[in-house]
């Protein structure tokens, strides 16, 4: 069984080595290593050429991280594919512990496993808040964390590459269009790497943007997006502006009709059920 490691880079000449470090590091099956660089101007490059065949790179503009994934894969040849970005790391044994879950499993078509938050050093944050599979709750919340999941080959000749459209919730929204498409996912209770966390990552550098772009993604996918989602707007949009440690009345009367109007954004008209809610607030404030 051979596994396709992809990493889109630009710029983390900081964080790129632990990451080439944590993937030549594993064992248990044939891996091979492909790094997409959008053409670093730091010192990415020449960590890159550290590491000589272990690594296969290419460093040359692209149309984003998206773009460089897809490219990735495209690159590859591998069974099972994984895509680390340039500052997350694998724990030791992880590509052991999946390839022995996929040869036991072989109807299984993705697996994924337990990860961690780390900062900028690499210590321990918080455990990622992973969980067992089931499709309606990932529609609430993404308890998948990204390089913690591999998907076999013939994932993506069923459901195509990453959307190059999304810029910040690409890998969900893969995970979204593989439960449409009915691919079989299992849950590996076991860690397997760590996704880091610090102040220029762009998820936390971002996060209106991501926030709206993943209830753009759930209209398109569902039709209409989920209360949990657009509470989960109202939230950070309100927390731009609100102190809620300060003013935790006014924070929540906020957030209360911040989420009327994404309601009314995305779903045209909010639910009873999320009237109830407001109004919950509201009052308790």
């Amino acid at each position: 069984m051979k596994f396709s490691m992809v990493t889109p880079s630009f710029n983390q000449g900081r964080f790129i080595r632990m990451t080439l470090e944590s993937v030549a590091g594993q064992g248990g099956a044939d891996i091979e290593h492909v790094v997409m660089d959008g053409g670093s101007t730091d010192e990415t490059t020449s960590v890159l050429a550290e590491f000589g065949p272990r690594v296969r790179w290419v460093s040359e503009p692209d149309r984003g991280q998206t773009d460089a994934i897809n490219k990735g894969i495209r690159a590859t040849d591998g069974d099972v594919i994984g895509w680390i970005n340039s500052d997350d790391v694998y724990y030791p044994g992880a590509i052991a512990a999946v390839a022995g879950f996929l040869a036991a499993h072989p109807d299984v078509d993705v697996v994924y496993g337990m990860a961690d938050h780390i900062d900028a050093d690499g210590n321990f944050i918080e455990a990622y808040p992973t969980e067992p599979w089931r499709f309606e709750r990932l529609k609430e919340t993404c308890f998948i964390c990204q390089p913690a999941l591999f998907f076999r080959r013939r994932v993506v000749e069923r459901v195509g590459l990453l959307d190059e459209a999304l810029h910040y919730c690409m890998d969900y929204e893969y995970w979204i269009r593989m439960g449409l498409a009915g691919v079989r996912f299992a849950y590996l209770p076991r860690k397997l790497a760590g996704s880091r966390m610090y102040g220029e990552n762009k998820t936390l550098g971002a996060r209106m943007k991501v926030h709206r772009e993943i209830n753009d993604m759930m209209k398109r996918a569902f039709g209409k997006v989920p209360e949990r989602w657009l509470c989960n707007y109202a939230h950070v949009v309100v927390d731009e502006r609100v102190d809620r440690s300060a003013e935790p009345a006014r924070f929540a009367r906020a957030v209360a009709m911040e989420s009327l109007r994404a309601a009314i954004t995305w779903n045209r008209i909010p639910s009873p059920r999320m009237c109830t809610q407001v109004a919950r607030w509201v009052i308790g404030a």
